[in-house]
């Protein structure tokens, strides 16, 4: 072979290890910018629910402080929600825009409201922390199941007791003795 001929070779080799350099380097930013669309959703999603929970404060404020029934919160995980109370919370719908207040129960996951519309939820939110306040309610005012009634016996005085013993034991002595008097005879 020529020196042509390697040197162009080599030139060949060192090209395809450059052009899977290059495309490696192409792919790694491509993914970036895909996990940077990632991040840039979750955070639009987190900004929507933090204007919802604005949104709510006033309706909050006018809970009383002694009701610790409602835990408002963002929370930041892989879907992030805003939290009501333990079993009901607000995530954003498959289309990032749509609110959709849900409550999780025994039975599974129920869709309380789904709206575009902050208002709607809102006022769904408003209907929910209602009738919780008034489970809560019928929950102190139920009155607890009537206990059967203990019937007490009348009690005899301990001196008629202490007087009946006293006259068995007094009549088992007498009939011991007797007994033994006889048997001597």
């Amino acid at each position: 072979m020529s020196e042509a001929q390697n040197t162009g070779s080599e030139a060949a080799g060192d090209a395809r290890p450059l052009r899977l350099r290059d495309a490696l380097r192409q792919a790694r930013i491509e993914a970036a910018d895909r996990t940077g669309v990632v991040v840039d959703l979750r955070d639009a999603e987190v900004a929507r629910l933090e204007i919802l929970n604005e949104a709510l404060d006033p309706l909050f404020a006018q809970i009383s402080n002694t009701i610790d029934l409602f835990d408002r919160g963002i929370s930041q995980g892989e879907t992030p929600r805003l939290w009501v109370d333990v079993v009901a919370h607000v995530l954003m719908g498959r289309d990032k825009r749509i609110y959709r207040f849900v409550q999780d129960t025994r039975f599974g996951r129920i869709v309380i409201a789904e709206s575009h519309d902050i208002a709607a939820i809102v006022d769904a939110v408003t209907d929910y922390v209602a009738r919780r306040m008034i489970e809560r309610e019928h929950a102190l005012v139920a009155t607890p199941m009537a206990a059967p009634a203990v019937v007490e016996k009348p009690r005899r005085s301990a001196f008629w007791t202490f007087a009946l013993g006293f006259i068995l034991g007094a009549v088992a002595l007498f009939g011991l003795a007797l007994f033994t008097a006889l048997r001597g005879l």
